[in-house]
């Protein structure tokens, strides 16, 4: 029975041209970067600045805005963490939506008992943040906003330009979770007002365990106080030897997920539409959850009344397809971005999340539209007996 890959917001398949870049490294060049005294050294540093202006090519940056972390989550903490403590003084209230990644909602929660205060603003029913809902929170001792760029779960993509122009405009310091759309849609931070953005290389056909905070250096220069210490390495604000193999991979998977962007987004978007009609074919109340027009291309979070999405996965084996998202799956809670779009716990727990990506086919997309009506006929008779 062929498996079949439908998750790929969870994590990606590593393209083999980025397996291919990061084999010499995990070999023969295996030297510390920050070995200055020797070839080996100089060859991992030279390997590590290359990578450097890959990734920071991909959103419009100057490489040495790039500081490498272990992925988003850490890239994340580096930016909240680090940015509330060095600006404290400033002001303690920060703005945050409640659709966010836990990767963010969490580290809310441990400030939250440094006492900052918090708000985590609602989103409308289509899962887009308003405008004026996050103008009217913004108060005189507002230091910090972070807003994801496209939803993990729902995929659907935030107005980050407007909401960058509002932070700029009353000297507020923005950052954003671009782990979902970095690589998927077009980004250059010359022209959105944002601070801080974090990445992840695993989500765009990389290696795990590597990712980037990128940190505006200029017109205003920001400034973090490092939340771990030992060594020095990038720039103060990370310290550790850097795991060169990833980074080139990383690095790899930017150049390629830039020169294919676009292409990549047609068969993408082209593959999820031919799924919405052939599952809505057969089965006729299905809902689609979140806005459709400003969405990531792959992402189709849908759910089937009735239906428990925890059965239908485990009916679905060979299918690799999701509830929510894969740092909460092993939780029996309803997801919190479909509670925060209006959806029911029944609802909720009645949805499932399709991500479709760069190695998905056309008979994937066919089999799985297949085992889910198949699935759903199943279900419907056994409720007519």
């Amino acid at each position: 029975m062929k498996r079949i890959y439908l998750d790929n917001q969870s994590t990606t398949p590593i393209d083999p041209l980025v397996l291919t870049s990061m084999k010499p490294w995990l070999k023969d060049k295996f030297g510390n970067a920050a070995s200055r005294n020797h070839s080996y050294g100089w060859e991992a540093d030279e390997a590590v600045e290359v990578a450097r202006e890959r990734v920071a090519n991909i959103i419009g940056a100057m490489p040495k805005e790039i500081i490498f972390t272990s992925g988003a989550t850490e890239a994340n903490n580096i930016a909240l963490q680090g940015i509330t403590r060095f600006y404290k003084k400033k002001g303690r209230h920060i703005i945050t939506v409640k659709t966010e990644h836990k990767a963010i909602l969490d580290i809310c929660d441990y400030l939250e008992k440094e006492n900052f205060e918090i708000t985590r603003l609602p989103v409308t029913q289509d899962g887009i943040l308003d405008l004026n809902t996050f103008k009217a929170a913004v108060r005189s001792d507002t230091i910090l906003a972070s807003v994801m760029h496209a939803n993990n779960e729902i995929g659907v993509i935030q107005p980050i330009a407007e909401i960058g122009n509002i932070c700029k405009n009353n000297n507020i310091f923005f950052h954003v979770d671009a782990a979902q759309s970095v690589g998927k849609i077009s980004i250059d931070v010359k022209h959105i007002e944002l601070d801080l953005l974090s990445m992840s290389a695993h989500k765009i056909y990389g290696p795990k365990g590597v990712g980037a905070l990128y940190l505006r250096i200029k017109e205003p220069r920001i400034h973090l106080q490092p939340i771990m210490y030992g060594g020095g390495h990038e720039r103060g604000i990370r310290s550790g030897t850097l795991p060169v193999h990833n980074i080139v991979g990383f690095g790899k998977a930017c150049e390629i997920s830039q020169r294919v962007m676009e292409q990549e987004s047609r068969a993408t978007k082209n593959l999820r539409n031919e799924l919405i009609s052939s599952i809505q074919d057969t089965v006729y109340d299905t809902r689609i959850n979140g806005n459709m027009n400003k969405r990531l291309s792959g992402n189709l979070n849908m759910r089937f009344p009735n239906a428990s999405n925890e059965a239908m996965i485990a009916s679905m084996p060979n299918i690799a397809i999701s509830s929510g998202a894969a740092c909460t799956s092993s939780s029996m809670d309803a997801s919190h971005v479909l509670l925060a779009i209006g959806l029911s716990k029944k609802e909720a727990y009645s949805s499932l999340r399709f991500s479709i990506g760069r190695f998905n086919s056309e008979e994937d997309i066919e089999i799985a539209a297949q085992s889910i009506s198949l699935y759903m006929r199943k279900l419907q008779k056994t409720s007519y007996v």
